[in-house]
Formats: structure tokens, sequence, C-alpha cells
């Protein structure tokens, strides 16, 4: 057993040298590598925080599992999501595009898809990896959050479905954790709509009593239908506002096995031992390979659902809970792998769709992220907080372990580099702008092929950074939230920062940060403090224009429109509104 150990050690050390020469020798080498078609396993986190994790520089939270990931593979120090919230970010990192490009963007404020009996979605002429990656003879499979839409025109046609996007297989949530399904008091729509229910119901209460005083004295010269129509829609939003909790509950907190729902609403101790078992079953029926599998986790986005044997264990209340759950869980998916000879040949990645929330608090309990030395969170378009991201790869004998790269990478360059791994062509049809990461992981490219990234809150451009080979990291932003109250890292008493309106500032000139050097974003550089300020201002817009230049109008998904609550596109197990099922069994 030691001389095999041993022997894995030394493989270890000389295959990324071996890999290296090949590379320098023949411009297809890579393709050798390719021909390899590993096993591909990604795991993303929910609004973690890049200061979050051990290996990110936080040493009082124990991610013992994450950090191990880390100690094996490559460790990217600026991996940059394509958005600051969910949906657009997940669109983009299965896509390998903006998401401006493909609509999965608001131009109204409506950051993420709202229901899950809303029209819009990942648009069906859009191209995952997972497609293509199906297409080249791998199971492909998506275990966890979805959050990019569902139907279309009926209740069944699930045509923004996973498996309309290319997986074989799904099991977990159409839509996405919040608070509203645990009722808290951090809430991402019902306290609103509670509040507005309430306001029109007094406004007709108010009309009503108006019209009956008026009938009574005869001032008003009325029928009493008027009068009655007005009481009971006053008593129809009463009610309203009393059961839209529940209505929430039950119309996104829902669980399903690929098109069938089989936990509605979700029952909450059963949620983890579930995920976990579904993932250790697909690798068990899928260990011949070549495989797939998204593991989309739930944690450790509001309300922090956690195992009891986890809860007040750590030294960050809840949110430390949940985040040192959900680092068990990685440990429980490596363990699998362990036990079903799959290590070796499996390439995983670990990562967030964007960075923690810092608004998520009550009182002085904070249940968001902490995002390290990095300015602003979750929302915020520009600011690194919002956007930098962990990014772990490990794929042992191939990848050199303990590898630390500084250079500029996007979740967006995950779809090349898996594509390409597969055997798969990345499309020619479109615009693709992540890049392929296997030379720099491997060590045989020094720098990253991303010379300029666009930071987008929406669908409007907030900042775009420039990387300057050899010399430096130039940071523009062009606009900025107002944080509230003055003086606060973040937009307190709301959600998330806006995109547009009265709460942000459009610089003129815009910011410009030296990152290299100041990678908080806390020293602003003007002309009289950086003699090369107006070059880096005319090149970043000049990139910014030709960017510009490749956009094509496109319908916008998170629109009004699309971003309603419908209730002939609301899945219900049972006959609506009687969603409510249980049916499969607690897990083993």
């Amino acid at each position: 057993m030691l001389h095999l150990h041993h022997s894995c050690l030394c493989f270890r050390s000389w295959l990324p040298a071996m890999l290296a020469v090949l590379l320098s020798l023949a411009p297809s080498a890579s393709s050798d590598i390719s021909a390899s078609r590993p096993n591909i396993l990604l795991l993303m986190a929910d609004d973690l925080g890049i200061g979050d994790i051990g290996c990110y520089g936080n040493n009082t939270m124990r991610t013992p599992n994450i950090d191990r990931l880390a100690e094996d593979g490559v460790k990217l120090t600026q991996h940059i999501s394509a958005a600051s919230l969910c949906t657009p970010s997940r669109a983009a990192f299965l896509t390998g595009r903006y998401p401006v490009r493909s609509g999965m963007v608001s131009s109204i404020g409506y950051r993420v898809l709202q229901w899950t009996g809303a029209s819009g979605g990942l648009p069906t002429n859009e191209t995952t990896f997972a497609k293509i990656l199906k297409e080249k003879g791998y199971a492909t499979g998506l275990i966890g959050k979805w959050h990019l839409g569902l139907n279309c025109e009926s209740a069944s046609d699930h045509c923004h479905h996973p498996l309309h996007h290319g997986f074989d297989h799904f099991y977990g949530m159409p839509f996405s954790l919040m608070g509203d399904c645990a009722r808290w008091e951090l809430s991402e729509k019902r306290v609103n709509l509670e509040q507005k229910l309430n306001f029109l119901f007094q406004v007709l209460a108010l009309v009503a009593l108006t019209l009956v005083a008026g009938k009574l004295t005869h001032l008003i010269p009325v029928s009493w239908m008027p009068v009655i129509w007005s009481a009971l829609s006053a008593v129809l939003l009463l009610a309203s506002s009393y059961f839209v909790g529940a209505l929430i509950v039950h119309a996104d907190c829902f669980l399903m096995r690929n098109h069938t729902i089989t936990e509605q609403p979700m029952c909450f101790q059963r949620t983890t031992p579930l995920i976990l078992q579904e993932v250790a079953s697909f690798l068990k029926r899928n260990k011949h390979g070549p495989f797939l599998l998204f593991v989309s986790f739930l944690h450790v986005h509001i309300p922090l659902i956690t195992m009891e044997n986890f809860l007040g264990k750590s030294l960050h209340g809840l949110y430390g809970d949940n985040v040192e759950e959900m680092d068990w869980m990685v440990g429980r998916i490596l363990d699998t792998l362990d036990v079903e000879g799959l290590s070796n040949s499996t390439l995983i990645y670990f990562t967030s769709d964007h960075g923690g929330s810092l608004e998520n608090q009550l009182g002085n309990t904070q249940y968001g992220g902490w995002n390290g030395i990095y300015k602003g969170g979750k929302g915020m378009g520009g600011w690194e907080g919002g956007i930098r991201v962990p990014g772990i790869f490990r794929w042992p004998g191939v990848l050199p372990a303990g590898r630390v790269i500084g250079e500029p990478t996007s979740l967006m360059d995950v779809f090349p580099t898996v594509v390409r791994l597969a055997g798969g062509e990345v499309p020619q049809d479109r615009v693709i702008d992540g890049q392929d990461l296997l030379p720099l992981l491997l060590g045989t490219a020094q720098h990253s092929d991303h010379e300029f990234l666009m930071h987008y809150c929406e669908r409007f451009l907030h900042a775009a950074r420039w990387h300057q080979r050899d010399r430096t990291m130039w940071k523009v932003h062009f606009v900025t939230p107002v944080f509230q109250p003055e003086g606060a890292g973040a937009c307190y008493g709301r959600k998330v920062c806006p995109c547009f309106g009265e709460k942000v500032v459009h610089h003129d000139p815009p910011l410009l940060f030296d990152l290299s050097r100041d990678p908080s974003e806390t020293h602003i550089l003007t002309p009289a403090s950086e003699p090369v300020f107006y070059q880096v201002m005319e090149r970043v817009q000049q990139a910014v224009w030709e960017h510009q230049r490749t956009l094509s109008p496109v319908p916008l998904q998170l629109d009004r429109l699309g971003n309603i609550w419908r209730p002939w596109l609301q899945p219900c197990c049972g006959p609506f509104p009687l969603c409510w099922c249980l049916r499969e069994d607690d897990p083993q």
C-alpha cells in the first residue's frame, strides 16, 4: 500500500511537467489531455463570501474539506462572477456568456426571477456546457438549485427546465431557497406583498365606507352595487394579505425529480440528507463515466436551513453553522468519490455564484457572508466584494497541487474549459466570453486570456477591469451605489443595492483603482496622483465600446412581463391551489 502511495506521489510530480513539455512542442498537445475525458464535478455554493473559507484567509471558520481541495489542486485568487446576483450569474456560468447577451437581466429592478410561476428563464436557443457534453456522451446531472426558469405557456411545458438545457437528470429546487420559505423576518417578497395588499385593502375599505355614508346621507347618488363590490374586494385583499405567505411557501419552495414534483412544500429537515443521497446515487450509477455532475448547493442562502448536529457549533452563529455544514457535505461527496474509485479521474471545481450578502442582518446578528478585504457584497455590480468568489480546481495527477493563480479568471471560463476537456467544440455561431483555463491551470500559460472584464448591474455597465499584463490591474467604476447610512459599506435597509436611479452615482470622470496595489478599492486615483490616468481611461472606454458593439438586442427575461406570477404557469402536485404532496420516503 505504501509503495502504491509513493508511486502516486511520483506520478503527480512528473505528469504536469511532461504535459508542459508536450504543450510547448506541439499546438495540438492540449487535445491529448482532452482525450482523457475526465469526469467533471462542479460544486457551487449560494451566496458564499470569499472570506468565509479557510484557504482564502478565514482562520475562525472551519472548512477543512474545501481547504483540502485547494491544497490538492489549484486556487484562483481573482476569480470573478459575471453578475452579483444568482439568476444572471448562473446563466453566465452555464453559457459562458455575459447575461446581457442572453437577456437574463432586467432594466427595472427585478434582479432575479421572482416566481417559479413566471414565464422568464434561460432562453431555449442558449447553449449550455451540459448540452454539449451530453452530445459528447457524458451522463449529465444537476442536483440542487436551478433558479433559471421553468415554464413558458403552461404549467407543464417545462421550456426552461434543466432537462431542456442538456441535463439528463435533475433533482432539487427549480427556484431558490429564500427567507420566505421559512417565513423569516428577512423576507425577499412576502413582507412587501403583505404591505401592498394591506394598503390596497385600506383604500378599498375607505372607498366602501365613503360610498355607504354618501348613500345613507343622499350626498352621493349611487346604487348599492358599487358599495357591495368595493366591500367584497376589500375583504378579498385582507384575506390575501393573510394567506400570501402560505402561497409563497407552496408556490416556490418545493423539490422536483426530473419533471415530477416530489415534495411540496419542502420538509427542511429532510433536504440536506436527500441532496447527499441523490449525489451518491448519481455517482454510483455513472461511475463508469464519463459524467458531468453540477451540485448546486442550497447553502448558504437564507434561511440557513441547518441540521441539528451543526447548530451552535461555529463561532459565527447560524451563518457559520450553515457554512460548516456545507463543508461537511463537500467532505461526504469527496468520500463517495474515493469509495467509488473516481477521485483520480474526476476534475472537481468549487465556487460561489457571487459574493456574500452584507444586508442580511437583523439587529446585531449577521446572516450573510464575509467578503474578506474586498469592498461591497451581493447585489453590487462593480465592487469586488460582490463579484470576487472562490475558485478551486482539483484533478489529481494532472493539475499541480498547491498552485495559486492571481490572474483574472471568470466563472464563464468553466464553459470552454469543460467543453474542450470533453472533446467538444465551443459554439462558433455566438460570442463566448469565457476563456479556456486549462493552459493557465497547468502552468503552460503565464497570463489569463482576459485582457478586459465587464461588470454589469442588471443591463447597466457599472465597471470594467483592464489587465495590463506585466504591469498592473486597473479597475474603472462608471457607476456606484450610494451606501446607506452614510459611511456604511452596504445598502442597509434594502435587500440589495440598486443599479440605477437616485441611489446610484454616475462618476465623471470615472473612479480609477489599481487592484494590484489596492485590492480593497480604498484609494481613488486621480489625474494628479496617477500619471497615466487619461491613457487608462481612454483604453478602457475603447474596450467598452468594442464590447458593446458585439451586443445584440434580445428580450429581457427578468423584466416585468416575464417576471410576474401567472397562476396558469404555477407547478402544483395537486389541483391548484391544493399544492401539497410528499411522494418519496425519508432518506436512508
